[in-house]
Parts: structure tokens; C-alpha cells; sequence
């Protein structure tokens, strides 16, 4: 006997692979991309890593090609909270011209806390073979401006965000007049977070402006108009002098001062970004 053709058969196999397709196309729908890895993970757990950077042993410790205070990398053992830190010993004094003290990294830090800033990573004051310094957490993954190539474009989705944070670290410097805001100084992390290091030679009594503001951040300028002598004292007291946090002050004054100069020129709706 002949074997029956089935002429539907074909057709039952295209269509269950067409269902198949369908339904791996839209669980490959429901399914959220990945966020972009953060480097920023201190935020909400400061203290922990604060207190890991100060009191846990480092496995090594090697030479940091790049920086001319001569910064030293410290390893943790494996399975800590941190991978490693960057360690300045500096000693505060003038050298080459300029002042700078691994006293001013401790100070930025403890500022940006205060202005709720979120860019520079937890340091704190530590001894590394016999001298103190400042230990700074080892942020990654990150780039520099100088390996970018100048400062980065982010995607148009990150662009108002990036914007703000260019504008936000800009006041910062000003504040603090970090004299070498230079481009291996500015760091992106793949969620398009800007973060700050290096500020040894911040927190003189110059009463200069490190930037020329055009656009204020009006959240953290009403944090920064709300700072006070005693509340810096109390904050940085152990990393300043009295004539660096009324220098600081002082400088708050001369930002207020041009702001105002643009605001009479341009506008409110101009200047602050909200």
C-alpha cells in the first residue's frame, strides 16, 4: 500500500517555527537591558567603606606612575570590600610653587558630604608605611578626560543629566579653588557619572574662581549659600586651618557676586538650571 502524503505537515512545521519566533521575540522584549555598571558604589553605604579604608591591611603597595605628589596604589587581600586605594603622603607645605597637603583630599571629600555632591570617593586618613596620608577609594570602571580625548559626549539620553554634573563639579572647584582641575582629574564611569579626584592643592586662602561660571545648579547653590563657619568648622576643622574655611566663605561671596552679574545680565531662567 502507497503511504498517504500529508501536504498540511510542512505547513504545521513553519508555523509552530513561526510561533517559536514570536515567543523568543518577546521575552528578548520583556527582557530590560542591562544597566550601565555604576562606580559609584559608596553611595548609601559611606561609612562601611570608610571605615574598611582605615582600619584594613593592605596586602602591597606599588608606585603610581602618573602624579607628581607621587601617589602610591595599596592592594587589599582578596574577598574585602575594596579591590585597592590610592594613598597620597604629602605633607602639608609648598612644593614647586604650589601649596598642597593630602589634608585638602580629606577636606574635599568631607565637603562634598555636606553638599550631599555625590562625586568624589570616600578618603580618609591612614598610616602606609610610616607615613599619613590620604587613602582614597580605588574607583572602577572609569576613565579620564585626558584617555577620552578631551571632555566626553555622552548619548542624548545622558545629556541633561551630564550637563548638570559638568556644572555642578565647575561650582565645586570654585568653592574649593582647586588650582589643577586638569582633564586626568575627571573621571566617567559607564553610567555617565562624573566623579572628582585629586585636590591636593585646593582650600588656600586665594580668593579666586578655578572656572568662569556661566550656569549654576540652583539645588547646590542654595547648599552652598546655606554652609556656615560653624558648620565647616565642626566638618573640617581637622583638615583645615580657620584662614582656608574663611577663605572658602570668602570665595562663596565672589561666586555670589557673579552670579548675580549674570543674572542682571541674562536672567534668571538663563543662568539656573533646576
Amino acid at each position: 500500500m502507497k503511504k498517504g502524503r500529508h501536504p498540511s505537515l510542512p505547513w504545521c512545521s513553519l508555523t509552530w517555527s513561526l510561533a517559536l519566533l514570536a515567543s523568543v521575540a518577546a521575552a528578548v522584549a520583556q527582557t530590560p537591558p542591562e544597566e550601565p555598571v555604576s562606580a559609584k558604589i559608596w553611595i548609601g553605604r559611606a561609612q562601611e567603606f570608610e571605615e574598611f579604608l582605615a582600619t584594613a591591611e593592605l596586602d602591597r603597595v606599588e608606585d603610581i606612575p602618573v602624579g607628581v605628589t607621587k601617589p602610591l596604589r595599596g592592594y587589599f587581600a582578596a574577598g574585602g570590600l575594596l579591590e585597592s586605594m590610592s594613598f597620597k603622603g604629602i605633607q602639608p607645605g609648598r612644593y614647586n610653587g604650589f601649596w598642597e597637603s593630602y589634608r585638602s583630599e580629606i577636606a574635599s571629600y568631607e565637603l562634598d558630604k555636606l553638599l550631599d555632591l555625590q562625586m568624589i570617593p570616600p578618603t580618609v586618613e591612614k598610616r602606609v608605611e610610616g607615613s599619613l596620608g590620604a587613602a582614597v577609594m580605588w574607583v572602577k570602571p572609569v576613565k579620564s578626560f585626558k584617555e577620552m580625548g578631551g571632555p566626553p559626549t555622552p548619548p542624548p539620553i545622558h545629556m541633561a543629566r551630564w550637563n548638570k554634573q559638568m556644572i555642578r563639579a565647575k561650582m565645586f572647584d570654585c568653592l574649593i579653588y582647586n588650582k589643577d582641575p586638569n582633564l586626568g582629574n575627571w573621571l566617567v564611569d559607564p553610567a555617565w557619572n562624573l566623579l572628582l579626584i585629586d585636590h591636593t592643592r585646593s582650600f588656600t586662602a586665594d580668593k579666586k574662581m578655578a572656572h568662569d561660571l556661566q550656569r549654576i545648579d540652583s539645588e547646590l547653590w542654595q547648599r552652598m549659600k546655606a554652609l556656615t563657619e560653624e558648620q565647616l568648622t565642626q566638618a573640617l576643622d581637622k583638615w583645615l586651618d580657620k584662614r582656608m574655611i574663611r577663605g572658602l566663605l570668602a570665595r562663596r561671596d565672589i561666586m555670589q557676586a557673579e552670579i548675580d552679574k549674570l543674572v542682571a545680565a541674562k536672567g534668571e531662567a538663563a543662568v539656573f538650571v533646576q
